[in-house]
């Protein structure tokens, strides 16, 4: 009988530790993965990462409202921007049309025509498309020159096919500025 109260003893203490180690942060969530300096994402199955040139966060402060803008790129011509306004800080940030919406995000893709460059095309899916929530952005850690976070959301090219692209995967490394 005594065996069996350590065992149940060390199951329960092993129970709670697993329990309690295994919690993110209730504000932001986790990091991502996202190297220094970029944003990574899946876009229908397709790996994105940005270049660390082209891949900033800016914070700017207009009439006392703080936005957070997220622009990134890599050398395909794809691009993201993520804009939320209203930016309080860490934490999670819906996409939703639902309400004024206060997170905008696109994603674009580029082919330029070398050829005959006024022949190239732009594509932009972008969120939200209607009033339903389609995603949400998480910062997890900002300090004055840093902002890291991780985002996941659907996008809908709203002047072209109307196809839906599924962001999935998402996350940021980026260095900071503030205007």
């Amino acid at each position: 009988m005594r065996n069996l109260k350590q065992i149940m003893l060390l199951v329960m203490i092993g129970s709670l530790l697993t329990f309690t180690s295994c919690s993110s942060s209730d504000d932001g969530g986790s990091d991502g993965n996202a190297a220094s300096g970029t944003l990574t994402a899946n876009i229908g199955g397709v790996s994105f990462q940005s270049m660390e040139i082209s891949s900033k966060a800016t914070l700017a402060s207009a009439g006392g409202i703080n936005n957070l803008i997220i622009i990134a790129s890599n050398s395909d011509g794809n691009a993201f921007a993520i804009t939320i306004s209203g930016y309080a800080g860490e934490g999670t940030y819906d996409i939703t049309g639902a309400s004024l919406g206060n997170v905008v995000a696109t994603y674009t893709e580029t082919d330029v025509n070398l050829s005959n460059p006024t022949a190239s095309t732009t594509e932009i899916w972008q969120a939200p498309y209607d009033n339903t929530k389609v995603g949400s952005v998480s910062i997890s850690e900002e300090t004055n020159s840093n902002v890291k976070g991780t985002f996941s959301f659907m996008c809908k090219n709203v002047n072209g096919d109307n196809s839906i692209k599924d962001v999935t995967s998402g996350s940021f490394n980026l260095s900071k500025q503030t205007i």
